[in-house]
């Protein structure tokens, strides 16, 4: 009786390794942009003063004229910089979450950008109900969906609100917090005093962390 043939095993080894060669990069490279974000927003938290300090009651006076106000308000957010927009960051969170609809928006807005643009591979081109939009298309469609959300829609009056009544809270503690207590000296010479200061470094300092994971995603 004639034995039957051997069956030799066949490899599925280049089917595999296509698989793999098609899998998304870009959740590597957003968990990496987060990480870069949170370790800065940390290490810029770590340089807060003591609240006990910003809420001392025994340093509170009115001020004698607008000029010492102004100056009040200049001393302190140099010293406060970094609770100041902390409590900026609360009022807005606070704002967001009673406006539900806005705080949707706002996520599904910043997702798009994120994983449509940002940490999105360019191979393959992204596809829309059959439409095939090229990188360029893409950028303009997030651009004019940014305009339309934050400015014909509730978006833009609630963070604009909420921007000016966390500016509001911080500049009347600024005007009526006395700064004669307070170490000033400490604060480096060329340190910016500005609200945006700290937000910016921690953007660029991100940005520039996250640069070769988003290059290699959009590869």
């Amino acid at each position: 009786m004639a034995s039957s043939p051997a069956i030799l095993p066949i490899s599925n080894q280049h089917t595999i390794s296509s698989g793999e060669a098609l899998a998304p990069v870009s959740t590597p490279a957003f968990r990496s942009f987060i990480n870069n974000i949170t370790e800065t927003v940390r290490s810029g938290l770590s340089s807060r003063r003591p609240w006990s300090e910003l809420v001392d009651r025994s340093a509170f006076s009115k001020p004698d004229s607008i000029t010492d106000a102004a100056g009040r308000i200049r001393k302190n957010y140099s010293y406060f910089r970094v609770n100041y927009i902390t409590v900026i960051a609360a009022v807005l969170g606070f704002s967001l979450l009673t406006n539900p609809f806005s705080l949707i928006i706002l996520v599904g807005l910043l997702a798009a950008w994120l994983f449509l643009y940002l940490f999105r591979p360019s191979d393959p081109p992204l596809v829309i109900f059959g439409r095939t939009f090229s990188e360029r298309e893409t950028l303009g469609l997030l651009i004019v969906s940014s305009i339309v959300v934050i400015f014909l829609t509730s978006v833009g009056s609630v963070l604009i609100s909420a921007l000016l009544l966390g500016t509001a809270v911080v500049s009347a503690h600024g005007a009526f917090r006395t700064p004669e207590d307070l170490f000033l000296d400490e604060q480096e010479p060329g340190a910016s005093t500005g609200f945006l200061s700290f937000l910016s470094g921690a953007a660029t300092s991100a940005a520039a962390s996250a640069a070769p994971v988003v290059a290699a995603a959009r590869v």
